[in-house]
């Protein structure tokens, strides 16, 4: 199986960080192709930024499809372009948060969510809300660590993090944490060895789920919401999306 690995932002530290994880979760059998786009945010921490990275995002998509890949993984937590790029691909596509609440929901009563930037607080809860994980949700907690210094974090960041994850537990009662960043996914087994609950990364959980449905032979419907885009003109910087 291949599954393409898609850093929406620019940083390959961070691809580079999650495709560690990635491959010491898949099978043996599975390759992990990753892919950072060349031109967008070095990191996604707001709408504009979202809106900006979903224009080079699609284009990965469209390079995984001409790799003839088995699903494709969309590692950002705001699950950016989800819908466009399961119009545009044939194979699968999975992004991380829905990915990780699917999980927590699995083995767990309640969840929590501990993210980055207090900013993001309302997106995440917007995807909660779109995947109906709203009432398995307890609290969406913020660390207000900046994307990129998960890259190389300190001691000092780390035992912020753990501390919103110990709140969450205790007194939201979360029986699950879920990882609110794909940067944050080489930190799952530390945690998991200070907390008494599961820590869920949405990267493995989405390679996971992607590796299920390709055994199941299950694609992506293409009737309805998923049909192929419709074909019209494309001009200037988007012409090469034309027919």
């Amino acid at each position: 199986m291949k599954i393409q690995l898609i850093n929406p932002n620019t940083s390959a530290d961070m691809t580079n960080t999650m495709v560690i994880s990635a491959r010491a979760t898949a099978l043996p059998s599975t390759k992990i192709i990753p892919s950072t786009p060349e031109h967008g945010p070095k990191s996604i921490e707001c709408a504009f930024d979202e809106a900006i990275a979903s224009a080079a995002l699609l284009d990965l998509i469209e390079q995984g499809k001409q790799q003839n890949v088995d699903a494709h993984i969309i590692a950002c937590f705001g699950d950016p372009a989800l819908d466009a790029a399961r119009e545009l691909a044939d194979a699968p596509v999975i992004g991380i948060a829905e990915a990780a609440f699917q999980m927590a929901s699995l083995i767990s009563y309640r969840f929590g969510v501990v993210t980055t930037l207090s900013r993001t607080l309302p997106a995440s809860e917007h995807l909660l809300l779109k995947y109906g994980h709203q009432t398995h949700c307890c609290s969406v907690r913020a660390t207000d660590i900046p994307v990129l210094a998960l890259e190389n974090i300190d001691n000092q960041a780390y035992q912020l993090l753990k501390t919103e994850c110990l709140a969450a537990i205790k007194q939201d009662g979360a029986e699950a944490i879920v990882l609110g960043c794909a940067g944050m996914s080489n930190l799952v087994n530390q945690l998991s060895k200070e907390l008494p609950v599961p820590i869920i990364d949405g990267v493995t959980a989405a390679v996971k789920l992607a590796e299920s449905l390709h055994q199941l032979g299950l694609q992506t419907s293409k009737t309805g919401q998923y049909g192929k885009r419709i074909s019209k003109p494309f001009i200037g910087r988007y012409a090469h999306w034309a027919p």
